[in-house]
């Protein structure tokens, strides 16, 4: 419990200076970890007690996740979303894969190590729009359906690699079964649901907390992972008031989405003959692979490799579904390796994010300046 207190009074320490600063505190929030834990002083070690909190973290992360998945705007942005979104797959999967690959890793790990190097941090995006004031650019939309886009595909990654040696079939109609459940539930149970949330006690705490606890649970009796039911429990439950329960929902995940990156940094083992090399040019890679799939987007998209800029910007950081990967899937040297492109990539995305629109005006400027010829 020591530990546990010692982490959440780092990471309030952090989280002041970060706000204050207005850059993004998860990097930082692993950081602290790595310098607790044993890689750093050893002033913490994890327990029971913190795996359950940061276990809680990543529920209330995918619960969220699942809240934000509107089927309906999706399926009427499907051009927009499904154009911008396979750019964005088919370059950083690959150029992902294939570094993971030729630096020894298995098939797995190279996989896993792929899709944290593909899925950008939705929080850090949507925030860096948000502060500098960019949600009215045309680009902030196709930034907003890559984040869209990636996590459906982040749905099949957890599904592909929850499955195991189980037999595919049978694993996709327990999925099946249990969306059809959770959808019944939120459709017939609607107007209940949304009286309950106008209550202005704490039943409506008490019920957004018990759900997904439950929804949690519950996943082990059907054989299903716990990952995949508490997204399907969001994505049902966004279909009554998703706003509602976000709202109630939002102490318990900021909370312990907390403990669940500090406590991830101080399981990190960076004294265990990590190549640091390897380390930095796939953190790099990360960086340029979003460029490249910016600029595509860009002159796809918008007809102007100059709007790619932008949306390369705001798109470089990794975060909280990357280091999920890592816990969840991750060798300890996997796990490193994604902590350090997190850390690498979310502190470089923070500058390209509010200084992206300067630089696309000082690239612009050349040809603006350049003299015109014309035919005689």
């Amino acid at each position: 419990m020591e530990g546990i207190v010692l982490a959440l009074f780092v990471c309030l320490v952090l989280a002041i200076i970060t706000k204050y600063l207005s850059i993004p505190p998860i990097p930082f929030y692993i950081i602290g970890g790595v310098l607790l834990g044993k890689s750093g002083f050893a002033l913490v070690t994890s327990d029971e007690i913190s795996r359950f909190f940061a276990q809680m973290g990543l529920i209330f992360l995918l619960f969220f996740m699942g809240l934000e998945l509107n089927l309906k705007r999706i399926a009427a942005n499907r051009s927009a979303v499904l154009t911008s979104g396979f750019i964005d797959l088919n370059v950083n999967m690959l150029i992902g894969f294939v570094a993971a690959y030729m630096f020894g890793f298995s098939i797995i790990e190279s996989l896993v190590i792929a899709s944290a190097f593909y899925i950008s941090s939705t929080a850090m995006a949507i925030t860096s729009l948000i502060e500098n004031r960019k949600l009215m650019m045309r680009e902030a939309e196709s930034v907003i359906w890559l984040m869209v886009f990636e996590d459906l595909v982040l749905i099949i990654i957890l599904a592909v690699i929850s499955a195991g040696d189980q037999n595919p079939l049978l694993f996709l109609l327990k999925i099946v079964g249990v969306l059809a459940i959770l959808y019944a539930i939120a459709h017939y149970g609607k107007e209940f649901l949304i009286s309950l949330l106008d209550r202005s006690d704490e039943l409506p705490i008490l019920f957004t907390f018990g759900a997904v606890l439950t929804t949690a649970s519950f996943s082990m009796y059907l054989g299903v992972p716990e990952t995949m039911m508490v997204i399907a429990l969001g994505a049902a439950l966004a279909t009554t008031d998703p706003d509602a329960f976000e709202q109630h929902a939002r102490p318990f995940k900021d909370v312990f989405l907390v403990v669940f990156f500090v406590f991830f940094g101080i399981t990190i083992n960076l004294s265990a003959g990590v190549d640091m090399t390897m380390v930095l040019t796939i953190s790099l890679l990360a960086v340029v692979s979003k460029f490249i799939s910016g600029i595509l987007t860009g002159i796809f998209i918008h007809e102007s490799a100059l709007a790619g800029i932008e949306i390369w910007g705001n798109t470089i950081g990794r975060g909280e579904f990357s280091i999920a990967l890592a816990a969840l899937y991750g060798s300890p040297l996997v796990a490193t390796v994604i902590a350090a492109m997190v850390i690498v990539t979310s502190i470089v995305g923070a500058f390209t994010a509010k200084y992206c629109t300067g630089l696309r005006k000082w690239m612009a400027a050349p040809w603006r300046r350049a003299p015109h010829h014309r035919g005689h």
